[in-house]
């Protein structure tokens, strides 16, 4: 992107927001480092990453289907046991409901990565810092002691009824938001959801922490950057 255009986000976005899980915090390590112990007194002798990405993978899938069914919003935690206990099946690990609860609920608790605090600070000098996130309203409120950050808003996908990308979830967030979606700029570590709102007609920073390609799709993320810090770089 030429420094022209970077000139037009910095005059035109006044509101940045921001996916949470595996965006702001670390949820794939953050997930292993609540499975491994978990894992190994079950007996498993699996790798816990490839449990924790079946699960995420899984997780997924069953929202996906849940948004394409159009027959009522199912609740991010109950996706989750049901995503957490086709995994144990799928792992041939004995479980009971509590732990599968258990696993569920350390999403509560996964840690912002190491650059996201700072870079929060310096970009709110100059925008309203938003959180949409598919997860349901409470997880996001127990969530915040964890993150350390106050965000001037919150918004679950709960309020529209569907999962990210589903445009709902971005047309409802510009309605509480009260900005039009050309000034709002989405960042996500997840090419679907930069997608998702690119095709709503937002702005899209995609965070590139894998290096990984973003993909031919025609709704192409405005910024590509490798992390927070390099993404303050460009609109600060």
């Amino acid at each position: 992107m030429t420094a022209a255009m970077i000139d037009v986000l910095k005059r035109e976005v006044k509101v940045l927001m921001f996916d949470q899980y595996g965006t702001v915090v670390d949820m794939q390590q953050g997930l292993i480092d609540a499975v491994t112990p978990f894992l190994r007194n079950k007996g498993w002798d699996g790798e816990p990453h490839r449990f924790v990405t079946w699960w995420r993978r899984t997780h997924y899938e069953d929202s996906m289907i849940d948004a394409l069914c159009d027959r009522g919003h199912t609740s991010y935690r109950q996706i989750g046991h049901r995503a957490v206990s086709h995994v144990m099946a799928r792992a041939g690990i004995a479980y009971t409901q509590e732990e599968v609860q258990w696993l569920v609920a350390q999403i509560e608790h996964l840690r912002p990565f190491p650059d996201v605090l700072d870079t929060l600070s310096q970009l709110r000098t100059r925008y309203r810092l938003v959180i949409l996130s598919n997860g349901d309203r409470d997880m996001l409120e127990n969530a915040k002691p964890s993150i350390g950050f106050d965000f001037d808003q919150t918004i679950s996908v709960e309020e529209a009824g569907y999962f990210k990308p589903h445009y709902k979830t971005y047309q409802k967030a510009e309605e509480l938001i009260g900005e039009a979606r050309t000034s709002i700029m989405h960042v996500a570590s997840h090419a679907f959801d930069c997608i998702g709102a690119k095709a709503y007609g937002m702005r899209a920073a995609f965070i590139d922490r894998r290096s990984r390609p973003y993909g031919e799709t025609p709704h192409q993320p405005d910024l590509i950057v490798p992390n927070f810090a390099a993404l303050a770089e460009a609109l600060t």
